[in-house]
């Protein structure tokens, strides 16, 4: 079976005045249906870069990206636009909702986009909101809801279009430890819908709940490997 996503020798370059700024050196990197992977490194390794690449908001100076065997590395911004709203889900710290719209309307965004109906479109974003345990709320707004609230709504739209791959960015970097576990254990749970995840954080503790964790240093690989912990959770839950 073909990776969902395969990067080949991925670079980007940045000019800068007179410097050229090397923010990935050469990335190669391939990641399979159904993985959580968690994507680390310090300010300025290269990972919100690589991010951006694999988000399709950005595109690579040089290298191959294939995502779901599209090939994505040279495309214009508007094929990119496409990309994104079928096979990406976002998201980001911040939460990035629109503050007069209610829950409902903020969920069912990028099915206007991808031209559903209303009355489709309505029922399918109540329906995720129910899945993310809030069908109650639906017509609030988000000043009207808590900050785990409003991440919550923000994993229901990133899983509206059922996209291929769901893209993490800090989910939790604006919550309360309390309820930075609560929103890890719901992308836990749509990890194990069979959802692939991509989680980037600068935070040890949260990047322990991915399967596999990828460190980056100075725009490269610096190692990948699974995550011991989960293993041997796994391994202990099989020989119950």
């Amino acid at each position: 079976m073909e990776p969902l996503i395969t990067l080949k020798d991925i670079g980007r370059k940045y000019v800068i005045g007179s410097e050229i700024i090397h923010a990935l050196k050469s990335v190669t990197l391939t990641i399979n249906k159904g993985e959580f992977v968690a994507l680390m490194g310090p300010s300025g390794s290269g990972k919100s870069t690589l991010m951006n690449i694999l988000g399709c908001l950005d595109t690579p100076t040089k290298g191959e990206y294939i995502l779901n065997g599209i090939n994505v590395s040279h495309m214009t911004d508007n094929e990119l636009a496409e990309v994104r709203n079928t096979e990406i889900g976002f998201v980001f710290q911040t939460f990035n909702l629109l503050p007069r719209n209610t829950a409902l309307d903020n969920v069912a965004l990028p099915l206007v986009y991808a031209g559903v109906n209303k009355a489709n479109r309505q029922e399918r974003a109540k329906k995720t909101l129910e899945n993310v345990g809030l069908g109650n709320r639906i017509d609030h707004k988000p000043n009207e809801l808590s900050g785990g609230q409003r991440q919550r709504v923000a994993v229901a739209r990133a899983l509206i279009n059922n996209p291929s791959i769901i893209l993490a960015d800090e989910p939790t970097g604006n919550l309360d430890t309390k309820t930075s576990i609560e929103i890890m254990g719901l992308i836990e749970d749509i990890h194990a819908k069979g959802n692939t995840i991509i989680l980037v954080t600068h935070e040890e503790d949260i990047a322990q709940h991915a399967h596999r964790i990828v460190r980056m240093r100075d725009g490269l690989i610096e190692n990948d490997y699974a995550n011991p912990n989960i293993i041997r959770v796994e391994r202990h839950i099989a020989e119950v």
